[in-house]
This record gives structure tokens, sequence and C-alpha cells, in this order.
């Protein structure tokens, strides 16, 4: 039986820690690593309804995205609901491991898995690491010419994307070539048009981000949820090609902390 330091390799042989951004908090968050696994629970949040689905699923490691423990926390009570959860957590024996800025970066990370989403060729990183041009935050690539509309519809159904958010002031009447980032990118958003893309599709984008880039590229703003659910697919296929007898749960009560009406 494969043990959560066996799961934590694999994920790390593929997103090394060393990648993360300096701000960051990835890894094993709470848990014994030399702990046998029992079945694994995938996430982008860890929350109360994620660790009651884990103990139902009798999952005793949850892989997320996003840290559970990412600012300084100077107590774990029940007064927090970051405590009630890493109470819980070590209570009922579930380890907790998150992958986050490193997995942004590493190669074939999340945009490149957005970019395949979308059917990208020809890809490049967006903003390349210093040390190895095939790491790094966002991609860029190649589809094939379509109308603007056309292609912000497809967006909206590949993600399942509520209510897209883009710019009005759009400078090209078709897209061919796309920057994607997933999560929070509009800090790319300089080097999308330095790269020559017709779009940057991302989320989290401020109303300043718009009226600063609209005249020279489209932007899509997809949401950070609808963004980044693919990790949950990048860990899947990682660790179900390694360990074909491990049962892995995609969770089903995860949605979307941001609604719209």
């Amino acid at each position: 039986m494969a043990k959560i330091a066996d799961i934590i390799s694999i994920i790390e042989s593929f997103a090394p820690v060393q990648l993360q951004e300096p701000y960051d908090n990835a890894g094993l968050q709470v848990g014994d690593p030399q702990a046998s696994v029992t079945a694994v629970l995938l996430c982008l949040d860890v929350t109360t309804d994620i660790v009651a689905e884990a103990i139902e699923r009798g999952c005793n490691l949850i892989i997320s995205h996003h840290p559970l423990l990412f600012g300084g926390i100077k107590s774990v009570t029940t007064s927090t609901e970051c405590g009630r959860i890493v109470i819980d957590a070590v209570r009922h024996n579930i380890a907790i491991y998150s992958a986050h800025t490193n997995l942004d970066r590493a190669r074939e990370g999340v945009s490149w898995e957005i970019a395949r989403m979308l059917g990208l060729r020809d890809i490049e990183v967006l903003q390349k690491d210093h040390a190895d041009p095939g790491v790094g935050l966002g991609i860029v690539g190649q589809i094939e010419q379509v109308p603007t509309l056309e292609f912000l519809r497809k967006v909206k159904d590949i993600f399942h994307v509520k209510c897209l958010r883009y710019s009005d002031n759009f400078p090209s009447l078709t897209v061919k070539r796309v920057a994607v980032c997933g999560g929070a990118g509009a800090s790319l958003i300089r080097e999308a048009v330095r790269a020559g893309a017709d779009v940057m599709v991302t989320g989290d984008v401020k109303y300043h981000d718009f009226t600063t880039y609209s005249p020279m590229i489209l932007i899509a703003d997809i949401g950070h949820f609808e963004s980044e659910l693919c990790t949950r697919q990048i860990f899947m296929r990682l660790l179900s090609d390694r360990f074909s007898d491990l049962q892995l749960y995609v969770s089903e009560v995860e949605g979307n902390p941001v609604n719209c009406l």
C-alpha cells in the first residue's frame, strides 16, 4: 500500500516545491507522511464540506490546489474555519497536501492544461523561468482563426462559466493567438500583449486592467475557480498513471464560492 510520502514524491517530481512563489505554502499541510493511504480526495479548496466528504468516502488524504494554511497562523482552535478543518482532519487521521504555485509554474502544469482544453498548438511559456524556459507562468499558443464572439462562447462552454466578463473594446474581430493563465493572471496581460496574443484568458481581472489593456488585447475573465478546476484532472492523471490500484475521488461537493444571479 502506498504511503503519503510516495504520493507526495510523484506530485513533486512533476511540480517541485522549489518552483513555488516566495509567498506560497505548498506541501504537506497536515498529517504523517509515513501513513499508508486508504483513498485520496482531489479538490481545489479545502473546506469543512471537503473534510466531511473525505470522511464519508474513507479517504485519509486530501490533495488540493490552494493551500489550507497560507498566511501566518498563531493558533489552531474551533473559533476559525481553518482551525476547525485542521482539528477535524487530525481527529479523523486525514492528511492534507497542496500543490499551488509550483503546479502553476510546472512544465505541463495548470496553464498547459487550460491550453490543452482550448486546443492550442505551438505553445510556449508566457513568462519563462530564467533558469529553465520550459517552466514559468502562463501559456501562449495558436488556434484556427475564429470570430471573437464565437471564441468567447466556446470558452464559456468549455469552462462552464456562468458569467463571462470580457473587454468590450476588443481590438480584433477574430482570434488566432491565445494567451492563458490559471487563477489570477492579470499581471501577465502585458506579457500577452508583447507575445502578440489576440486574447488573454484568465481570472480575477480588475476594472483598471480592462481599461488599461482593452485597446491592445481582448481580455476574457472566466473566474478564478473556473480556471483552476482543471488542477483536479492533473492530480488524477499523475496518480492514476503511477498507482493503478489507488482509489482516487474527485470532490462532488465542491462549489464556486462566487455566485452569479
